[in-house]
């Protein structure tokens, strides 16, 4: 498979071409080849006049042909489209192995590697729609990557255009703050993106898990993050998606550095150009002039880390409701306050950046590099509290929980949906009735199990990264199956009382083709240390995912009363 180094596409953005008798491609593109093929480009914001794909072809090929080196032949027409309304001009020319491409005195030398042939695949690390996380090897030097592996044949060309743009920006970031792409690859039906391997987990669980949490140590976390959202912006890339999740730590060691991760909904533009680019974004961070609207730019990002700074304060966001209208509503009015008494202990310095990140209007709204200069910031030795938040360690565990549950729900329906959010074609042999009924068995199969205390079998109906939310955990998220274990090998195996459990009022919902939620009522009846008939119930919710024609139970919520004596 022929590649340009980083992909199979060598890909130029020019911000102004003149759509005239020649296009000035001096200084930006010139090709030695030794065959009679070479490369496709990309020239974006093209200034258009009424012209013709033809003519703007042969410009460009006539503008490409004198800058070859030591050949004067001349190109094969190209293939190639052009939109005036989008001021997007493509042109491909099929590559050769050993062709040569220069860009700006950078040379790319075709090759014909597979990733395979270059790094060696591990574990995997993580799973999303259609790509998978796996950590990988670099064969010639030993050193460790997580190699992002795309499904491309099911994307739609829109999709094609927008992993080729999260692959372009990341090749420009390269930062201590920031997950960095070392590799791009593609080959037929699949594309690699090889990324720093970062191995400490989310910056918000591992502040939970500290002995000692001060505001000193928050201003230390938006130290970091700021200066990466400052790069980016330097860099004219605004990242549209600033939350928890994308908060990673590049080791479980202390004082590990915080890098800022997932560039999927990243756009580029210009300077301080404001434009509409498309309503994209988390509910809770989104800002004032996207809910509106209004043309937007890099102030978005730092709304965004306004909402996670008062967060890591106080361990809740600033905004929030079920209603997500309401939610709109309230951000759109920046109708935040400091709430007693949590916020009594937090310094007025730190209140007075949030104030001035959460600024609704974007042109009066701090900047990224005015942020890293103010006193809370860049003085926090002397400036920033240090005395232990335990309030806030204990809301932000609370904080964590919620967002898990609904990150696990999320991620089952990103399984069944592409890029473009259609929805995959369901099994054709298989009714949506028939589905449900399939999911309430395996449902009943799993608290048979749990009734016969068979581990063994619950082993075989649930994923091994199985989280639950349940009343024994006392709030708290629990992930893995250690929890659960505890319970068979000390009280399930030995219970030897009749139980019985039913299931009511079952709703499931199915989300595309390999993934499925249930809400049901648990009633359990069984009898007492007396001998006499017991019975409770609970609320419960299960998320499935079917993987290989096999359905795994991914993720339990249960509210109410325990379903005694058995969970």
């Amino acid at each position: 498979m022929v590649q340009t180094g980083f992909a199979n596409e060598f890909t130029l953005f020019i911000k102004k071409i003149r759509l005239q008798r020649t296009i000035r491609s001096r200084s930006y593109i010139t090709a030695a080849s030794k065959s009679a093929t070479s490369f496709r480009f990309v020239a974006s914001r093209a200034r258009t006049v009424s012209t013709s794909t033809e003519k703007i072809s042969r410009c460009w090929q006539r503008s490409l042909s004198l800058h070859l080196h030591t050949h004067t032949r001349h190109l094969p027409a190209p293939l190639s489209s052009f939109s005036p309304t989008s001021s997007f001009l493509s042109l491909s020319y099929p590559l050769s192995e050993g062709d040569i491409l220069v860009k700006r005195n950078m040379a790319t030398i075709v090759t014909s590697t597979r990733f395979t042939d270059e790094y060696q695949l591990y574990e995997e690390l993580g799973k999303g729609a259609f790509s998978v996380v796996r950590r990988c090897v670099k064969k010639s030097t030993g050193q460790e990557y997580a190699a992002k592996i795309i499904n491309t044949k099911k994307l739609s060309a829109r999709d094609h255009q927008k992993l080729e743009r999260e692959a372009r920006i990341c090749r420009l970031l390269k930062h201590p703050n920031i997950v960095r792409l070392h590799d791009s690859i593609s080959e037929e039906g699949f594309h690699y993106l090889v990324f720093d391997l970062v191995t400490g987990g989310e910056l918000f669980e591992d502040i939970v898990a500290r002995e000692y949490y001060s505001e000193a140590d928050a201003s230390h976390c938006i130290n970091q993050i700021l200066e990466s959202v400052s790069h980016i912006h330097q860099h004219d890339i605004v990242h549209r998606d600033l939350k928890p999740e994308n908060l990673l730590l590049a080791s479980k060691m202390k004082g590990a550095a915080v890098k800022l991760a997932d560039f999927g909904l990243a756009i580029e533009v210009q300077g301080d150009q404001q434009a509409w680019f498309g309503f994209a974004g988390t509910p809770g961070y989104l800002s004032p002039e996207v809910l509106r609207k209004d043309p937007y730019g890099k102030p978005v990002d730092i709304w965004a880390c306004g909402v996670i700074l008062y967060i890591l304060l106080v361990g809740y966001p600033p905004f929030w409701d079920e209603d997500q209208h309401k939610l709109y509503q309230q951000i759109k009015a920046g109708a935040y306050d400091f709430p007693s008494p949590e916020w009594d202990t937090v310094t007025a310095e730190a209140k007075n950046l949030i104030n001035q990140m959460l600024t609704i209007n974007p042109a009066k709204r701090i900047t990224a590099d005015q942020a890293l200069k103010h006193p809370w910031v860049c003085q926090r030795s002397t400036v920033a509290s240090m005395m232990h938040r335990q309030e806030t360690v204990e809301c932000l565990r609370k904080f964590n929980a919620r967002r898990k549950l609904k990150g696990a729900i999320l991620t089952t329906m990103l399984v069944s949906r592409n890029f473009s959010g259609e929805c995959l074609i369901s099994f054709r042999h298989t009714s949506e009735t028939s589905r449900k009924q399939e999911i309430i068995k395996i449902t009943e199969q799993l608290i048979e199990a749990i009734n016969n205390g068979d581990f063994e079998a619950y082993t075989r109906i649930c994923d091994p990264g199985l989280t639950s939310f349940e009343p024994e955990a006392l709030g708290n998220l629990v992930e893995g199956m250690d929890f659960h274990k505890f319970y068979f090998e000390n009280l399930l195996s030995k219970n030897s009382k009749p139980v019985h459990t039913t299931i009511l009022n079952p709703h499931v919902h199915l989300i595309g083709e390999d993934a499925a939620c249930i809400a049901y009522i648990r009633l359990t009846q069984y009898m007492d240390s007396q001998g006499r008939p017991r019975s409770s119930q609970s609320e419960e919710t299960r998320v499935w995912h079917r993987r290989e024609a096999k359905w795994l139970n991914i993720h339990f919520h249960c509210s109410g009363a325990p379903a005694a004596p058995l969970q």
